[in-house]
């Protein structure tokens, strides 16, 4: 049975509309990712935007537990049921129906469509919910319906905002497998499996904590696909039914070991993880040391970690791609699609974290030939926190040593990090959150966007807003604020295009246009008082042409990658502005000179074509069938824009473009990069932008055409090379002649050296010549620039070379000194060099007579 299916199906009978599920990165930019069904309908919920149309709604969302405040992590693996990834399948009432059909429909469900025996399901109420157990009792025994306090069964969104109580439906998994203290009915045991939740929001918590009911109370269930999967095909652990078993088997056959439940956290860990890592990536996220990419990193790496503890001493998950695939594939369609790409970037970063463990192990051996009795709490959590060695790793290469661990010391580390965690983790707070935009939705609904066709219109102010998106009746010179007008040819921020910047002639500078819930706003800067209801002239700034030059050339520039790199291109980001564009992709290495060149020269030829932009309103699924590009995680609608360029670029897209490919002027690639593991980056710039750049390209030729002093730049810079290999050959052959044995006189059985150095260097001749001669006093001679060094040697001999050096370096104007042995000095007049060398002679032939 396809759980999924039948219960999105079984619903719609009941006339709820199927949604899709939301991406698992959010709209709510408090949350790191959706981490429950009801968030991609939180808005609605709060009534920060108006209910649907239909008010019933079921899904199947894609959800994530590995970061901020709901973080499963660590318990993955260790239990039956934790995961960091997992699809919660909800049925939601904005303001319809609530406790009686929303009971009958989760009753229907699980005995008629999924068949679980009657007698091993429980319920649970809130303490306080008379109506919900009378309800439940036209389905249950009595003494089958539990209630049960705040903590289990009592749901709010947050301090303040909607709440309500929470009826909870159990399955019984037998007293035969289940026998433990905590095996009872509302207990911390694994009898009793929730597998349904229930909530009914009825309530408006104040911040003085008073609870006023809601006038339109509502519906927002959720049972997890894993659990109940579990649950029908008869096995214990999630981890044992269809959705994992072909992972774990897979497993299995790639390190050749067999799978025991008891001890195999690892294979349960790299089942859940893989899965996690796959629809990231997906998805569009990337590897990365910060954020969303951190925690896949995290994951993927969390997920090797465990690999190495079975045996994997090479990359592995990658190969894993394709079973899960093959699970979930058909429901998802973009995990078929992005699969090539997606292995590529597993595997690189796999093999990027093999060599760290390495290091790792290497840091562990050398704590170990210090370690006696125990092993450092210490270096065990640098292991973990640096290397990612999870601490059974370490215990595991601690067995048979007779060594322990640290863990209290460990443990104190963790609890550090943890509480750095906690205080670094904020949300964004969304912006958008901060207003009443639910009042301006409901006065005036979203707004009209013109600037398609025209570049300023005369428009009325609707509504003003401070800075703090509260509003107001009217803006004062110099105060900043937003403002929402009737008709605005402001284009707002979307898609990777900025906003329009510009001006309400007489009144404010635009300082930026963005969307809050559908209603465009622009961010305004006073320069004479503005009051609601004004008529304005509203002009977009000239740089719009400039940006929808970039944005146009952005598309050709994505299916020209796509031609040349490969079908596994896809977007990861982008960035359209004035002066320039920035388009990030999936791609596993750098591209080539030659790739580059072809790029570049490949969307030029598609700008030279002067092809004629073409922008359809089409409806989803036409759409689809036209073969537009969509951007993964972008909401469209039942009806969608599609721009296209002839045969050379079809996309969904809501921004701004020219009419032409001609009036792109031209394009130029400024750099490639690398962005994270298997994402690259091109920036480019094009029309006025692109001139600029030749232009400055041009006047650094020229300062190179002067530098070099011949028009013929290639061949002043071969001239070059050949005066700088010449040169080097001179000081080679100097360097050489500086190697040649000097000259010794005899004094008494002293060598005597007193000489100038035309190279190298006089120390290291010194040492040279204490090498060659038994007994030896030398002073050597070098002029640099204006000044002379000095340096002075002696060997087995009645003098001192510290002494014979203080003697001659005044002659040259300056001072040193030194050992015995060994002293050096500087002069500041070289003309005076004959007459020290002279003296350096005569006083150390009277020193040695």
């Amino acid at each position: 049975m396809d759980i999924r299916e039948e219960y999105l199906r079984f619903f719609e009978s009941k006339n709820h509309e199927r949604v899709a599920s939301a991406p698992l990165v959010p709209e709510d930019a408090t949350l790191l990712f959706n981490n429950a069904g009801m968030v991609p309908f939180k808005s609605i919920f709060t009534g920060e935007i108006p209910r649907p149309t239909n008010p019933r709604v079921t899904s199947c969302q894609t959800c994530l537990r590995a970061g901020g405040k709901h973080n499963d992590l660590e318990n993955v693996g260790h239990t039956s049921r934790h995961h960091t990834f997992f699809e919660m399948l909800g049925n939601f009432s904005f303001g319809d129906y609530f406790k009686k059909e929303a009971i009958a429909y989760s009753w229907e469900f699980i005995t008629e469509v999924l068949k679980l025996p009657v007698e091993k399901l429980w319920v649970t109420v809130h303490d306080s919910d008379d109506e919900a157990e009378l309800l439940w009792q036209k389905y249950v025994a009595k003494d089958r319906v539990l209630r049960l306090g705040d903590e289990d069964n009592f749901w709010q969104m947050g301090d303040t905002g909607p709440c309500g109580p929470c009826s909870e439906i159990f399955y019984d998994q037998g007293a035969e497998n289940f026998n433990s203290k905590e095996d009872y009915l509302g207990g911390d045991g694994d009898r009793f499996l929730e597998i349904w939740n229930l909530v009914f929001m009825q309530y408006e918590r104040s911040a003085d904590g008073k609870m006023t009911p809601l006038p339109k109370p509502s519906i927002d269930t959720g049972m997890g696909l894993e659990r109940v999967t579990a649950v029908c095909e008869g096995v214990e652990s999630n981890y044992e039914s269809s959705l994992f078993m072909p992972i774990i088997k897979e497993v299995e056959k790639l390190i050749g070991k067999e799978y025991v439940y008891k001890s195999g956290a690892s294979y349960r860990v790299i089942a859940d993880h893989i899965r996690t890592a796959l629809f990231l990536l997906a998805q569009g996220i990337n590897f990365s040391n910060e954020g969303r990419g951190y925690v896949l990193r995290r994951i993927l790496r969390r997920a090797v970690r465990h690999g190495y503890l079975l045996g994997f001493r090479e990359a592995f998950m990658y190969k894993l791609v394709d079973v899960v695939v093959g699970i979930m594939g058909g429901e998802y369609e973009y995990l078929s699609q992005r699969a090539a790409a997606v292995k590529e970037q597993i595997e690189l970063e796999e093999e990027r974290f093999f060599k760290t463990i390495e290091s790792g192990i290497a840091l562990f051996e050398e704590e170990l030939r210090s370690t006696k009795d125990t092993f450092s709490g210490d270096v065990a959590f640098k292991l973990y926190d640096t290397f990612g060695f999870p601490l059974d790793l370490t215990e595991d290469m601690l067995k048979g040593k007779n060594i322990k661990l640290d863990f209290v010391r460990f443990e104190e580390l963790m609890q550090e990090q943890r509480s750095r965690a906690k205080a670094a983790w904020r949300g964004s707070g969304d912006i958008a959150t901060q207003g009443d935009f639910k009042e301006l939705l409901e006065e005036f609904g979203a707004n009209k966007f013109v600037g398609y066709e025209q570049m300023s219109h005369n428009s009325k102010v609707l509504a003003l807003l401070d800075a703090d998106f509260k509003r107001v009746n009217s803006l004062d010179k110099d105060e900043s604020g937003w403002v929402m007008l009737d008709t605005t040819p402001f284009y707002a921020e979307s898609g990777g295009q900025c906003g329009d910047i510009g001006e309400l002639e007489g009144f404010a500078s635009v300082k930026d246009t963005r969307g809050f819930f559908g209603l465009n706003l622009s961010e305004i800067k006073v320069i004479s008082k503005i009051e609601v209801g004004q008529m304005v002239d509203a002009k977009v700034d000239n740089s719009r042409n400039e940006i929808i030059k970039h944005h146009s050339a952005t598309h050709l520039l994505h299916a020209v990658l796509f031609d040349v790199l490969g079908e596994h291109i896809s977007q990861a980001g982008s960035l359209v502005e004035a002066t320039r564009l920035r388009f990030d992709f999936s791609h596993p290495k750098a591209l080539s000179s030659d790739e580059l060149r072809e790029i570049e020269l490949r969307v030029n030829n598609e700008i030279l074509r002067g092809i004629e932009a073409k922008t359809e309103l089409l409806n989803i699924e036409d759409a689809k069938k036209s073969g537009a590009k969509a951007q993964f995680g972008e909401k469209y609608g039942d009806e969608v824009r599609v721009v296209s360029f002839g045969d050379a670029s079809i996309e969904f897209c809501g921004g701004v473009h020219v009419k032409n490919s001609a009036n792109i002027g031209s394009f130029i690639i400024t750099k490639e990069s690398g962005v994270s593991a298997g994402v690259r980056r091109i920036e480019a710039q094009c029309g006025e932008a692109a001139y600029r750049y030749f232009c400055q390209q041009r006047e650094l030729l020229k300062q190179v055409e002067a530098e070099v002093k011949n028009l013929d730049v290639l061949a002043g810079i071969s001239r070059l090379k050949s005066n700088i290999n010449e040169l080097k050959t001179e000081l080679k052959t100097a360097q050489e002649s500086s190697s040649v044995e000097i000259k010794a006189d005899t004094i008494n059985g002293v060598s005597v050296v007193v000489e100038e150095l035309m190279s190298g260097d006089i120390k290291e001749k010194i040492d040279e010549l204490k090498v060659q001669n038994d007994r030896l006093c030398a002073m050597l001679f070098q002029v640099k620039g204006d000044k002379v060094l000095i340096a002075a040697g002696v060997k087995d001999a009645n003098a001192k070379a510290g002494e014979w050096i203080k003697k001659i370096a005044p002659i040259l104007g300056g001072g040193g000194g030194g050992r015995p042995d060994f002293a050096q000095a500087g002069g500041k007049d070289k003309t005076k060099l004959p007459e020290a060398k002279q003296e350096a002679l005569k006083y150390i032939k009277e020193i040695l007579s």
